[in-house]
């Protein structure tokens, strides 16, 4: 089939708003979309949802979990401290109130080349790093190259199609792609923080950091504590401060990140007025945990914001690194055991929505049996897939909720014993005699309440499953080097998923130290569909190829599907301006809203007399 202009308003791909051409038939734009036009022209004053005039001023005080010993957020070395972005500037930034758009920031101007083949970002000449100097094309090609050779592993999937990068004058850097057919490599590439070379030159960016960095951001790192708390302080002279991607955000004078161990023990905190706002995930405590003297008497305000942002997929993924996972069929047992019904009732109040898809909450997900062009695009992956996917539609198990899972426990005996395991004194075991046991590992005790009744419908069946809860930093360590057995995984979705999916599904993620492919997924179908998606010419095929490939995800039980909220809930001393409405995207905070002096001065009266 021939392939519609990559770059043609109104394809659902790259589209631009106001454009002129440019030498060479290049198009030369202030904004990209890959779901039509974007939204604002070029001029556009600010952000539609923003307050433009918001005043600036005061500290806000916030939570943070666990610890930190870097300021180096772009390497797998290290814990980064929470907040580390806002001392930086991306070269385009992405509008919250639409699905898939960016807006020239640093670059000034965005040019796509005619081949299809690059992109050229022009910098803006009032661009300044902290100390004063300019912001150069230089030192972009110099943050991609460093963040692709030292950086995560994730940087040379998301940047894999990049063939080259170029300082071609002062403030302009062209980006040269392997192929055409990459249709958001533009918008991926816009997405990037540029860092200063010349801050960098004689430091060694492969090893944690814990001296602030200089940045070009709205804030710098006023002052820290390391693993303790950290304060960033908004930049007076910011040069972006009027800009219509800035004006009217980052309003706070201060923000203060203070650093808890334990969930419970910050919710004390926010309590007891220590920190400003917070964003509730535990529905048990979004119930119940609310009523203090604070909230009955006003001082603390709650909401709760819906949105429409796409919630992925969060589940218990099990490590296909280890043999007792490999068979499918055991796979999908531990998928019937768990009684979602019974938790949603008992302990989340009935408060979340059963996630079915790793595209939940989105046109990208599957659904019903394949068929039309979904079919098609399945069918030369016919003998490489289970039947099923072809035959059945997929569906979680639903039970009544009374805790009793019989039909589940007798479904997940028969695919147990068709996988060469069967129960012997009220122990499943192998032909070798060796139990089926397994951890399960936390980075905080909030899961336990969900980990700790699977473990006992796992012992129903003669699993021996034990749950261990270690620090975040232990953790994350963990979880870079693939040593666990299950745990819960987050696998994030956005309404144009491409090259991140490389990241999180193909087969040369699965050995690679620090990769999101915490699964360790690895299939020749799989990485096939996820550069079909990649590689999707317009928007309607993109999503067919993607509910393909979410059909073939689930179908084969990687992971034990969790839930997901389609809200919002927050909670903040009440001090605080903001919007009249927030993005369809985003929460907005701490970025929009800002200290309302009023208000301010009659919470710290109330707090006086409470």
């Amino acid at each position: 089939m021939k392939r519609r202009d990559l770059f043609a308003a109104g394809t659902g791909l790259i589209a631009f708003a106001g454009t002129a051409r440019a030498q060479q038939g290049a198009v030369r734009t202030h904004a990209l979309s890959l779901l039509g036009e974007p939204a604002l022209p070029a001029g556009f004053p600010h952000w539609p949802w923003v307050n433009p005039d918001a005043p600036k001023g005061g500290e806000v005080a916030l939570t943070a979990l666990g610890s930190f010993d870097s300021f180096n957020p772009f390497i797998l070395r290290g814990t980064p401290a929470v907040g580390s972005s806002l001392i930086y500037d991306p070269l385009l930034v992405e509008s919250e109130d639409e699905a898939s758009s960016e807006y020239a920031h640093l670059a000034e101007a965005i040019e796509v080349h005619a081949d299809r083949k690059g992109v050229s970002f022009e910098l803006r000449e009032s661009a300044r790093w902290h100390d004063g100097r300019p912001v150069s094309a230089e030192d972009a090609r110099w943050t991609f190259e460093t963040l692709r050779a030292q950086g995560r592993p994730f940087y040379r999937a998301y940047w894999g199609d990049v063939e080259s990068v170029a300082a071609e004058g002062p403030r302009r850097v062209t980006f040269r792609f392997r192929t055409d057919e990459n249709r958001e490599l533009a918008l991926i590439l816009g997405q990037m923080a540029v860092l200063p070379k010349h801050w960098w030159e004689g430091r060694d960016f492969a090893r944690p950091l814990l001296e602030p960095p200089l940045g070009s951001g709205p804030y710098r790192i006023e002052r820290f504590e390391a693993g303790r708390g950290v304060t960033y302080r908004r930049v007076e002279d910011y040069w972006a401060r009027d800009l219509n991607t800035r004006r009217g955000t980052n309003n706070f004078d201060r923000i203060r990140y203070e650093y808890f161990r334990d969930a419970t023990v910050a919710f004390e905190a926010f309590k007891a007025a220590q920190v400003d706002f917070r964003t509730e995930n535990v529905a048990r405590d979004w119930s119940t945990g609310y009523d203090f003297p604070a909230v009955r008497r006003g001082l603390v305000q709650r909401d709760t914001i819906r949105h429409e942002r796409p919630t992925g997929m969060q589940g218990f993924a099990m490590n296909l690194r280890r043999p007792l996972f490999q068979d499918a069929r055991v796979r999908e047992a531990l998928v019937q055991l768990f009684d979602y019904e019974w938790l949603n009732a008992n302990i989340f109040f009935g408060l979340y929505a059963r996630t079915t898809s790793f595209f939940s909450n989105s046109e990208l997900a599957s659904s019903g049996l394949p068929a039309g062009r979904e079919l098609a695009i399945l069918e030369p992956f016919r003998a490489q897939l289970p039947a099923r996917v072809f035959t059945e539609e997929f569906r979680l198990p639903v039970t009544d909720g009374s805790g009793n899972n019989r039909e589940g426990l007798r479904r997940a005996i028969a695919l147990m014993a068709q996988a060469g395991w069967t129960l012997r004194d009220r122990r499943l075991v192998n032909a070798q005699g060796q139990r089926f046991e397994f951890e399960i590992l936390l980075n905080t005790p909030t899961f336990e309440r969900v980990a700790l009744p699977y473990v006992q419908w796992l012992q129903r069946l003669g699993i021996e499953a034990r749950v261990r809860t270690v620090d975040p930093a232990q953790y994350q360590v963990r979880m870079d080097n693939f040593d666990f057995d299950m745990t819960v995984n987050v696998i994030g979705q956005s309404l144009s998923p491409g090259n991140e999916q490389r990241d999180f599904f193909a087969c040369g993620k699965a050995s690679e130290p620090g990769s999101r492919n915490l699964g360790g997924i690895c299939a020749p179908a799989i990485d096939a569909l996820v550069e079909l998606v990649i590689n999707a010419p317009d928007r309607e095929e993109l999503v067919h190829r993607t509910r393909a490939l979410d059909r073939v995800l689930l179908h084969q039980h990687f992971v034990i599907p969790n839930w997901h909220n389609r809200a919002f809930w927050i909670a903040f001393w009440d001090r605080f301006g903001r919007p009249p409405r927030n993005p369809r995207y985003g929460l907005g905070f701490p970025s929009d809203w800002w200290v309302d002096a009023a208000k301010d001065r009659a919470l710290a009266e109330a707090r006086r007399n409470l």
